[in-house]
């Protein structure tokens, strides 16, 4: 079997001949090249070859075009922070002082923003390597959009006014559907709905707001013959069961969850699920050797079937070629690969000594937060969007940070202070979010408590 046929089979829940490998090289893309995230994301021709060396260099299954859930945003009027080695993140919300719902006349056509260049680099894809390889359309999940479009004021909406939300979430599944509309016809193999900000609901409100609308772009995706992905970042482990009842053909998750007992679930629906090596402490910081035992572990944990490797979100820009390049080793003869690590004990490097704040006697409070890179993960942004709201309130009366989990002094401070979620946010030491964006005012209230 070729690749295309491993992953379209398998999401058809045909037997197949080995475990799928699915590297998500967003802007990783680029860097195989020699360019820039914002060069990759804007210049097709740079996209298409970057996307070609992924082919050569990683030998996938299945790829994605393009990694970026802000193309949407963009057109609907969002302004966007452009980095060399991240992809753009969402800085100005257009509905952040009203409660209006754009028309349907402000559906993203195929001929706006960034589209006709990502369409054509789609086209151009396909001609090339999509006899083999099964090729991914990511587009932004509605909850996901409506936060882009309404910004940090969406999660209150979620409580405060539930008819404004589902009505904001009802006009982003016709954007969902229009993009489907568009990945389907140049040829995607695989529509891969990326809802990082899923992870943020509880169950509760999952099944009573998310479940009909996603089940609706999933039931679309297949009645135009095309395969569905459900993509969700963070501690989605509590909704791995409602994202199976939306009744997509696979899901993708991310090192914040337990994967066997979401591929548990993910069975008794019979859904194939995907993941879920960890980004920084394994394919950006690890060596070759810790890439392979993971692969080897993992696939000793579960079940084969319905299974796809791949990274837990999009790689980061400057991780080493060689560590996926032994993944996708490990995964093509694990066999030879538990041979070479079966002796294999990872030997830390020199310890970074992090030296923590004495948090008892601060003299005012201090919000730390923990993100995997805001730039990079929209749920983090979120999460740093909250601090950096109270700051903007409280002023010099409190004091913020970021600690982002791709730098080794950050992922050291994770360890000391037991921080087992990403994002998570601590005021004074203690653990105040995980996984859940605050509200402002419960937020302001709490750091109240602590003045």
């Amino acid at each position: 079997m070729n690749g295309k046929e491993r992953i379209t089979g398998l999401l058809r829940k045909e037997k197949v001949d080995q475990v799928p490998w699915v590297p998500f090289a967003g802007v990783h893309a680029g860097k195989l090249k020699g360019y820039t995230a914002k060069e990759v994301m804007q210049d097709k021709d740079k996209l298409v070859e970057s996307l070609l060396e992924v082919k050569k260099i990683y030998q996938p299954d299945g790829m994605p075009v393009v990694f970026d859930l802000q193309v949407e945003a963009e057109i609907l009027g969002c302004e966007l922070l452009w980095a060399d080695n991240n992809p753009p993140s969402v800085i100005s919300h257009p509905l952040a002082q009203t409660k209006e719902i754009p028309p349907d006349s402000q559906i993203p056509a195929k001929d706006e923003g960034r589209l006709p260049m990502i369409l054509g680099a789609m086209r151009e894809v396909k001609e090339k390597v999509g006899d083999d390889t099964a090729l991914y359309g990511l587009l932004t999940g509605p909850f996901t959009l409506a936060s882009h479009l309404r910004g940090q004021t969406f999660f209150m909406d979620v409580i405060s006014d539930p008819a404004y939300a589902d009505n904001l979430l009802k006009y982003a599944v016709k954007v969902a559907k229009a993009m489907c509309d568009y990945y389907i016809e140049v040829g995607m193999d695989v529509i891969s709905v990326v809802c990082p900000l899923v992870s943020q609901l509880s169950p509760k409100h999952f099944n009573a707001m998310l479940l009909e609308p996603y089940k609706e772009i999933f039931d679309y995706i297949r009645s135009e013959g095309a395969l569905s992905s459900f993509f969700v970042c963070g501690n989605a482990g509590p909704n791995i069961e409602p994202m199976c009842k939306t009744n997509p053909d696979s899901i993708s998750v991310d090192e914040n969850v337990d994967m066997v007992k979401a591929k548990e679930i993910s069975d008794r629906y019979d859904i194939v699920i995907g993941g879920n090596i960890p980004l920084t402490t394994v394919m950006l910081h690890g060596t070759q050797q810790a890439n392979m035992k993971y692969i080897v572990d993992l696939l000793d944990q579960v079940s084969h079937e319905r299974l796809i490797i791949a990274p837990g979100c999009d790689m980061p820009y400057d991780l080493p070629i060689e560590n996926s390049i032994a993944v996708q080793k490990a995964i093509r003869d694990t066999e030879t690969a538990r041979q070479m690590v079966k002796d294999y004990t990872e030997v830390e490097e020199d310890v970074i000594d992090i030296e923590l704040p004495d948090y008892e006697n601060l003299k005012k409070p201090f919000v730390e937060v923990f993100t995997l890179d805001s730039i990079a993960c929209a749920a983090c942004t979120y999460m740093l969007g909250a601090a950096t709201d109270a700051k903007e309130h409280f002023g010099d009366a409190i004091d913020i940070i970021e600690y982002k989990f791709t730098e080794k002094a950050s992922i050291a401070r994770c360890k000391k202070m037991g921080v087992g979620k990403l994002p998570s946010m601590y005021i004074n030491g203690e653990l105040a979010y995980m996984s859940i964006i605050p509200g402002r005012e419960e937020l302001f209230a709490k750091i109240k408590d602590t003045m």
